[in-house]
């Protein structure tokens, strides 16, 4: 199978090539520059696999929740990408993708439950707690929410935490019940993994038509402050 994967919904740009097993990426951090980067990089991953487009079984991209800007425009070149080759669409959760990297990077102690956190700004998070099965980060419920209300209060700490959430907010942080070993503030979700999970999605039946991606934004308002909401339990 031959996949060219995008991800722009935070400011990390980055696209990733399946090629039956063999993965490559190109992965720059890169604020309000994703316009002019993603295109150069599915083209540059091409050329060092010397692969044309027309090649390609589907286009993989991180559909959200991000950065409302990052989504609508990492949706827009997947959709562009598969319409011209007359190919599916397969859309990943950027979360998953953010828990499905610690995975990847620890193959041999593998989490058993990972709470992905993204910074939503506003005083908000967008985050989900991803079981871990078998290698792969699970798709599960996202939320958006105040740092507060992540999580039940009655329930444990998850295994581990990913995302710029913690970094943003220190009260989810404490929220959490994670120790800073078990912490991974610094990451933002990556092409790389999109890809990952954008194959297992495949291979499920999960590639739908291109007109029918949807983006995943959580808060359709993005001008106005959150309404104020009651403490979690």
């Amino acid at each position: 199978m031959r996949l060219i994967a995008i991800e722009t919904c935070t400011e990390m740009c980055s696209t990733a090539l399946w090629v039956d097993g063999a993965l490559d990426s190109i992965e720059v951090r890169a604020p309000r520059q994703h316009g002019e980067l993603i295109l150069r990089q599915v083209e540059e991953l091409l050329a060092r696999a010397e692969i044309a487009r027309s090649s390609l079984d589907a286009v993989a991209v991180g559909r959200g929740p991000g950065a409302f800007t990052g989504v609508r425009l990492g949706l827009g070149v997947a959709q562009g990408m598969a319409f011209a080759l007359n190919c599916p669409v397969v859309p990943i959760s950027t979360l998953q993708a953010l828990a499905q990297q610690l995975v990847s990077e620890q193959p041999d102690t593998p989490p058993v439950e990972i709470l992905a956190a993204l910074d939503a700004r506003m005083g908000e998070v967008y985050w989900s707690l991803n079981p871990v099965v078998e290698g792969r980060a699970q798709a599960a419920p996202e939320q958006v929410s105040v740092p507060g209300q992540v999580l039940p209060a009655w329930r444990g700490a998850p295994d581990r935490g990913i995302g710029s959430g913690f970094a943003a907010y220190p009260e989810l942080v404490e929220r959490s019940g994670l120790s800073e070993e078990r912490l991974y503030s610094d990451a933002l979700p990556r092409a790389r993994e999109v890809a990952v999970l954008a194959v297992d999605a495949w291979e499920r039946g999960g590639a739908i038509p291109p007109e029918q991606a949807q983006p995943v934004y959580l808060r359709d308002n993005v001008a106005a402050p959150p309404k104020p909401r009651e403490a979690g339990p």
